[in-house]
């Protein structure tokens, strides 16, 4: 049985973690390995079908409503990659241990923390369980460091705001801290 894994990429938004998962995708399509991209149905900003980077790379992806319907899609795929792991339920976990355990590669990216800076969503337990870690980080708008928070621009509280440019910026903690 083929050795199985999980990879996680994560960081704060216009990190390039999108721009990780696509860049692993083409190594994988290049060496002949059958992919499948999977999004959650909610993250519609950039295309309701496409998995999008912020430099507007793409590759067609499955749009899912939870994590469990992965599982149907992935029957003669090699190499399983979910992009936006953050907006996913908690069967998640489930589903990329059971595919790895299966013997598939499983490449998830998503923000590690959310706009208040805490652990967002699944993630936590992503990176517990993943045999490779890859955290990427932005640069900060404000100062020019490394930048691992995703600031929200606006007064809205709720947890998930599906965002871009207009609504987010990248910020180190020390310039997180000072717009807080």
């Amino acid at each position: 049985m083929p050795k199985g894994s999980i990879e996680v990429i994560c960081g704060s938004m216009f990190s390039g973690k999108t721009e990780e998962l696509l860049r692993r995708l083409k190594r994988a399509e290049f060496a002949k390995m059958k992919i499948a991209v999977f999004k959650p149905k909610i993250d519609s900003r950039y295309d309701n079908e496409q998995v999008v980077s912020h430099d507007e790379n793409t590759i067609l992806s499955i749009p899912v409503k939870k994590a469990e319907d992965i599982i149907s899609h992935v029957n003669k795929v090699q190499v399983v990659a979910i992009d936006e792991a953050q907006f996913f339920d908690e069967d998640l976990i489930k589903v990329c241990n059971t595919l790895a355990n299966k013997g598939k590669r499983i490449i998830v990216a998503g923000l590690d923390m959310d706009f208040l800076g805490e652990p967002f969503g699944v993630m936590p337990q992503l990176l517990a369980i993943a045999e490779q870690i890859t955290k990427v980080h932005a640069i900060c708008v404000d100062c020019g460091e490394n930048a691992n928070h995703s600031f929200r621009k606006t007064t809205d509280k709720e947890l998930v705001k599906l965002g871009e440019k207009n609504d987010y910026k990248p910020l180190c903690r020390s310039c997180f801290i000072t717009n807080n």
